[in-house]
């Protein structure tokens, strides 16, 4: 009987296997529980849905991907007031295809010329919140400078939608009420935030009412007309020194006129014969993400499992490595020789990884690297874009900390970041363990290091293959890290890659992990000696994948509103 299904039993077998090899390319079968956007034409993909509709409405128009990233960009300003920001300051990657070119744009906030260290210390912590702790603002210097050298479309049509919804009003959503609650803490102090984002008994804007902001209007309709002059030395600028020097903050107008979006060379790696392309210092994230890959690739982590405890064991351990170089060697490299090439040796990654056992490296005995002997030859929020003709745009940005400062510039209707708290205030000081760093001290002028991450992902053909970013502060790359070795690794389908639960580890403390991991590989964990605690969600990956001539939108249901959307 067994002899007589046997032809039956090999050709079903055949069957799923030639199904498991063509799931992940083309993620078109029942096998995936939950399935992407799907496009032939271009895509948006962002963390709100009336951002990604912005830039959807410019694609259509015929706009490039660089013209839908700045209205995807200043509809955020307006939409997600907990990171989409004029007052803040972010990183992106642009893709030419014609050119078969990448290119990065370091808009990242910079130190005033009057800040030092002591300023932001009282009683060993950082001070988090208020006007000291405004950077000078790179959102609106990025974005436009990325239309100015790549886009097509008149920036006044570009930033209509955003003056539409700021004008107009949106109806605020359950998550837009819920994050305001708990922003309280640095929005109440702050009278311009208190009376825009609360009412008179401090309850945050009413779910279904329609949230207004004329002020900001006015500023995104100022910007459409007269561009970045009017932000850095023009009346907004006035808005944001006033206000800044009248309340014990820092910015006046010459660091407004002084501050300008750079160029910088992204940074390349291999991973199994993928190219992966992300952001330099001050992106401090995209070093951390092509670090831990590197010391990934000495691992077979197919064979190992996805999310097995062996697997999740040998991520913490890369992951804490590359944080260790971090702490140390990651700055502005306009005032840091940033080792770039030494932390990204192939030989110094398979050295680290010779020094991961099958048990946990305890607490303090994960040290920077010695990079002399390797001379060859970094609450934010992400959307990622490609357009009819291939081109496509990595963008991340932020305020810092969810409504970064808490201060809204009032005759402006924004807010501004908190990122002066980025920088190594003790550095020099022999009683701290963390934030002593020379590379990432606070000078005037610099920029501090960011995790944020906007990364691109070539296939061995040399074709674009993802584009992605998320949010999550300090997480972001090992975030990123996760998404890519689930797809290249461990062949998941591009949905359950963005989907599947994560884990972080930084340099020292407790391995975290998401919801969905077993008792049995938690014990397993424990045993390896990790200390395990649970999480709350890492992050909210916003991801376009190309193959088989279909473009792939993945909005990541982490956060509520995210929205891919392709044509």
């Amino acid at each position: 009987m067994i002899k007589s299904y046997f032809p039956y039993l090999l050709l079903l077998l055949l069957s799923f296997e030639g199904l498991s090899q063509t799931r992940t390319q083309t993620t078109l079968d029942y096998q995936n529980r939950i399935h992407p956007e799907i496009s032939s034409d271009f895509m948006v993909v962002s963390q709100n849905t009336h951002a990604t509709e912005a830039g959807y409405e410019i694609l259509i128009k015929g706009g490039n991907a660089v013209d839908a990233s700045v209205a995807v960009g200043f509809a955020l300003a307006v939409t997600l007031p907990r990171a989409g920001n004029l007052g803040g300051g972010g990183f992106v990657l642009i893709y030419d295809k014609e050119k078969d070119d990448v290119t990065s744009i370091d808009y990242r906030s910079a130190a005033p010329k009057s800040a030092t260290s002591d300023l932001f210390i009282q009683d060993d912590s950082v001070v988090r919140f208020g006007h000291l702790v405004n950077a000078v603002p790179g959102s609106v210097a990025g974005l436009l400078k990325a239309h100015q050298d790549h886009g097509t479309m008149p920036l006044a049509d570009l930033l209509m939608p955003a003056i539409r919804l700021a004008r107009d009003g949106f109806e605020v959503t359950h998550d837009l009420n819920y994050v305001l609650e708990w922003g309280k803490e640095s929005m109440l102090s702050n009278e311009a935030s208190n009376n825009k984002f609360y009412s008179a008994n401090k309850d945050p804007i009413e779910i279904k009412s329609t949230f207004k902001q004329p002020n900001l209007a006015k500023s995104l309709f100022m910007i459409s007309k007269k561009g970045a002059d009017v932000f850095y030395r023009g009346e907004i600028a006035k808005w944001i020194s006033e206000e800044s020097l009248a309340n014990g903050g820092l910015i006046t107008l010459e660091d407004m006129a002084s501050y300008e979006a750079k160029y910088r060379e992204p940074i390349e790696t291999s991973y199994r014969g993928y190219k992966i392309i992300s952001m330099a210092p001050a992106a401090s994230g995209g070093l951390v993400l092509l670090q831990t890959l590197n010391i990934l690739e000495n691992f077979d982590l197919k064979d190992s499992g996805h999310n097995s405890a062996k697997t999740i064991h040998i991520l913490s351990e890369a992951m804490q490595r590359a944080y260790a170089d971090r702490a140390e060697y990651h700055g502005d490299p306009d005032f840091y020789d940033v080792p770039i090439k030494q932390i990204l040796s192939k030989q110094y990654s398979k050295d680290l990884s010779d020094q991961i056992s099958g048990m946990r490296t305890p607490d303090g005995q994960i040290y920077e690297g010695d990079l002399k002997k390797y001379d060859e030859s970094p609450d934010t929020t992400h959307f990622s874009i490609i357009d009819s003709k291939g081109n496509a745009v990595s963008n991340t940005y932020t305020l810092g900390s969810s409504f970064g400062s808490g201060v809204t510039i009032k005759k402006g209707g924004f807010l501004m970041n908190n990122q002066m708290r980025n920088f190594s205030h003790f550095y020099g000081r022999d009683d701290m363990q963390y934030g002593t760093s020379e590379a990432n001290k606070l000078e005037p002028g610099k920029r501090m290091i960011s995790t944020q991450t906007p990364t691109l992902v070539f296939d061995p053909k040399g074709d674009l293959f993802m584009i992605l970013g998320s949010p999550g502060g300090g997480r972001i790359p090992n975030i990123i890290t996760q998404v890519i070795t689930n797809v290249i690794d461990h062949e998941m389908s591009f949905t359950e890659a963005v989907i599947a639960p994560r884990i972080n580890q930084r340099l020292e403390g407790n391995l975290q992990l998401e919801t969905g991991f077993s008792p049995d590989t938690i014990s397993l964990l424990i045993e390896r000696g990790h200390k395990v605690e649970s999480s709350n969600t890492m992050g909210s990956v916003q991801a376009i994948f190309l193959d088989q001539g279909n473009i792939f939108g993945v909005a990541d249901t982490r956060r509520p509103g995210a929205l891919a959307k392709g044509n």
